[in-house]
């Protein structure tokens, strides 16, 4: 059976492999150590069997559009995977290192200054802001694959995979819980948000497994990892309309007291360490043989 596997799913496995091996050497750490492996492997076999289905003639074209955005599953899938293991194998956190960085930088507490900023409609609005870091990079995708930009979407899809991916080897050698734990005692008041905005946040808490994900700020880096693909790959209407919602996100992180500021600048350098590592690993890993020719670059 031909197998013909897309750069990021190359780099999706090497990761998947990595956090594989990561996780069998502290084994005898990391009590739930066999679903952790499970779970890669099911998520390998996945990208696999995809990726094999999608390259015969008579594949079904929702399998298609599944293999284009599967990433949006599986990206999730370590996200909350590396909650049960930083814990186990890191007992040191930096947020006195990076609350320390921030008090040379500012004199103060950045989350603690920004009190008199705080105003109900302004706190659901940036709740909203900060939400849409998870439509944001989808949202690109769409436009690219609705437009046919195929090739403008695999390089786009490769670089926000890779700066996710970043991102998360950052916990794992940084964790660090942000200014919402540790800072919780020298603040003097809520953030005044609507049981609405409260319910968002609630919901994200509920839902995030990985709580040791301040530094560096993967908000920042993927929404400004996106908002230069939207760019480079002609969509200045988009990149319009992202400009300002990017810009309100990357302020929510401090106002809404998940980053400290230093988390912020970390993750505009990992953008732009993403942007410049990606196009010669994109390029490296398509000179790989049997490079796909899918029914969304080849349609019949």
């Amino acid at each position: 059976m031909r197998i013909a596997l897309k750069p990021v799913d190359v780099l999706t496995l090497a990761f998947v492999g990595l956090l594989s091996a990561l996780t069998l050497a502290f084994m005898t750490s990391i009590p739930a150590w066999g679903w952790i492996v499970g779970r890669y492997f099911m998520v390998a076999l996945s990208l696999v069997a995809l990726a094999a289905y999608t390259c015969r003639s008579d594949t079904w074209k929702p399998a298609v559009y599944l293999y284009y955005f599967l990433p949006v599953l599986i990206i999730p899938v370590i996200y909350d995977s590396i909650g049960d293991i930083i814990p186990c194998i890191r007992h040191y956190y930096f947020d006195d290192w990076l609350i320390g960085i921030d008090h040379a930088i500012f004199g103060v507490d950045p989350t603690v200054w920004m009190e008199r900023l705080i105003r109900p409609w302004l706190t659901d609005t940036l709740q909203l802001a900060y939400t849409s870091y998870y439509f944001i990079p989808i949202s690109l995708g769409v436009v690219l694959v609705a437009k046919r930009k195929h090739g403008e979407f695999d390089k786009a899809i490769f670089g926000i995979a890779l700066c996710f991916y970043l991102s998360y080897a950052g916990y794992l050698i940084f964790p660090a819980v942000g200014p919402r734990f540790t800072l919780a005692h020298v603040q003097t008041t809520g953030l005044q948000a609507s049981p609405f905005a409260a319910a968002i946040q609630n919901t994200l808490n509920g839902l995030e497994n990985t709580k040791t994900d301040a530094f560096p700020s993967g908000h920042t880096a993927v929404v400004l990892t996106t908002l230069y693909y939207a760019w480079k790959s002609g969509e200045k209407k988009l990149f319009a309309v992202l400009l300002p919602v990017v810009a309100a996100l990357i302020f929510s992180t401090v106002y809404l007291r998940y980053h400290y500021v230093i988390d912020v600048m970390a993750g505009m350098l990992l953008a732009a360490g993403t942007l410049w590592l990606a196009p010669g690993l994109y390029r490296r890993l398509s000179k790989l043989p049997d490079q796909p020719q899918d029914q969304l670059h080849n349609p019949t």
